[in-house]
């Protein structure tokens, strides 16, 4: 026989709200296979990549890695041939939150597994991205496994997590740890088969203005930032808050970015900080109630 729900928790509306944010959450981003998932991330035994209290770990664990995605997939989408292999094979409009979910396992497993279970899936992407090859509208060919494609994703996406950190976090990173977290991530986007990988936040921005003459805004890019920011898979109560994060990552683009994406908008620009950060406080919030009770290292 069990033992009584705590009455004391039963009587708490406020912790009920949470748990039942959280586990909401939780269902949309880790998928049906979530609580198996983390169960093997968190609780397996053996080594890591990254030691804990590392500063991936700190930035890929901080609910500001929602406004991070968003702004990393809308800045990636600037590059033609990264969003025709989008367009052509993620099933992004199909299954958005398949492929969330496929995202946020592969950080999950890279940042927080044992090392056994994050190389095997590095080897799985790598195999998909092998299979994953066609032609842009305009006839240029693309191979997802081309090391710089590679490097231009793993760019855009280290850059976005960061500044999303470092604006939302619940502890932003001193200089050095941010070049520590840029370090780290280069190991993971190495393995990958990126090449000539940023090791400091100065790299990291040097190597963005190196691809500015291959950026613009085609018609699939266009396309996808009005996927993300106007048409979202969300429900009804959800699309507010989605809103606000979506905002919130706008807002953290480059000045370029938001202009060729035409989302360069004063009241974007001035509202869209706050609105976000409140809205990853709420997401951190509700997010304590399912929590890995344990960390095998």
């Amino acid at each position: 026989m069990s033992a009584p729900a705590n009455p004391a928790h039963r009587a708490n509306p406020v912790e009920r709200v949470r748990a039942r944010m959280g586990a909401a959450l939780f269902a949309k981003v880790g998928g049906p296979d979530g609580p198996a998932v983390r169960a093997r991330v968190h609780e397996t035994p053996g080594p890591r990549w990254f030691a804990p209290g590392s500063a991936i770990r700190l930035v890929h664990g901080d609910a500001s890695m929602y406004v991070g995605g968003i702004r990393a997939l809308l800045l990636q989408s600037l590059h033609a041939l990264a969003m025709a292999g989008v367009a052509g094979h993620s099933g992004y409009r199909s299954d958005p939150w398949g492929r969330l979910t496929r995202t946020a396992t592969f950080l999950a497993f890279t940042t927080f597994g044992t090392v056994e279970d994050a190389q095997a899936t590095v080897d799985r992407i790598r195999a998909v991205h092998e299979r994953v090859r066609g032609r842009t509208p305009d006839g240029r060919e693309y191979r997802a496994s081309d090391p710089h494609l590679l490097r231009w994703v793993h760019v855009a996406e280290v850059d976005s997590f960061l500044a999303a950190h470092q604006r939302y976090g619940v502890h932003p990173l001193s200089p050095a740890a941010c070049d520590e977290y840029v370090a780290q991530a280069a190991t993971v986007g190495a393995r990958l088969g990126a090449g000539r990988l940023p090791q400091t936040v100065a790299e990291l921005r040097d190597a963005l203005d190196a691809y500015r003459p291959e950026l613009e805004a085609t018609d699939a890019a266009l396309d996808a930032a009005a996927f993300l920011l106007r048409e979202p898979p969300v429900s009804r109560a959800m699309a507010v808050p989605y809103a606000m994060l979506a905002s919130g990552a706008v807002a953290l683009l480059p000045g370029w970015a938001r202009a060729e994406l035409g989302r360069d908008r004063w009241r974007t620009r001035t509202f869209g900080p706050a609105a976000a950060g409140l809205v990853t406080r709420g997401i951190r919030w509700g997010a304590r109630s399912t929590r890995p009770t344990r960390n095998v290292d």
